[in-house]
């Protein structure tokens, strides 16, 4: 039995390339950068990238070009697929991409200032506990409101606690 299955998590490098295949498929081509930090043998942090070449064909495409872009965080689900051709010197060049089949795109980009791919963390603050309704099947409003009165209405009792 054989797999060839690769994850990978980081930043596009660059805009995705975008084609159309004889048939109508949409074809995306684009570049992702991962980070390994390690502590060498001397105990020092290090940080070391790797860069990645990746395809994504059909939907995918689609999804690549509407909402990635330069700096954008994503997961890919893929396998390796290797390339080889002839260069016009006659020199046999190849090219291992990861062959997208799954991915999931990080979270939104906000361009300020009209620059591209810089992430805010934006916090939200609540004010309070939302209060989430219970809704059961074949139940009236008047029915939730009455069990959620007699919820509050019982009181606990540590002693029934068993610990």
């Amino acid at each position: 039995m054989n797999l060839n299955k690769v994850f990978i998590l980081g930043n596009v490098t660059q805009d995705p390339q975008i084609r159309q295949l004889p048939d109508g498929r949409l074809v995306a081509n684009f570049g992702v950068a991962t980070n390994r930090i390690y502590n060498d043998q001397t105990g020092e942090r290090r940080e070391q990238a790797e860069f990645h070449n990746v395809v994504a064909f059909g939907r995918n495409a689609e999804i690549i070009q509407q909402y990635v872009q330069k700096g954008s965080l994503i997961l890919i689900e893929g396998r390796l697929q290797t390339r080889s051709w002839d260069d016009p010197s006659g020199t046999k060049k190849y090219r291992t991409e990861i062959i997208t089949e799954r991915l999931q795109l990080g979270p939104k980009s906000i361009q300020t200032s009209g620059e591209r791919g810089v992430v805010e963390e934006q916090s939200k603050e609540i004010s309070g506990e939302e209060e989430v309704p219970i809704v059961e099947e074949n139940s009236s409003d008047s029915d939730s409101q009455k069990s959620k009165d007699d919820e509050e209405e019982e009181e606990i009792n540590l002693d029934d606690i068993p610990l």
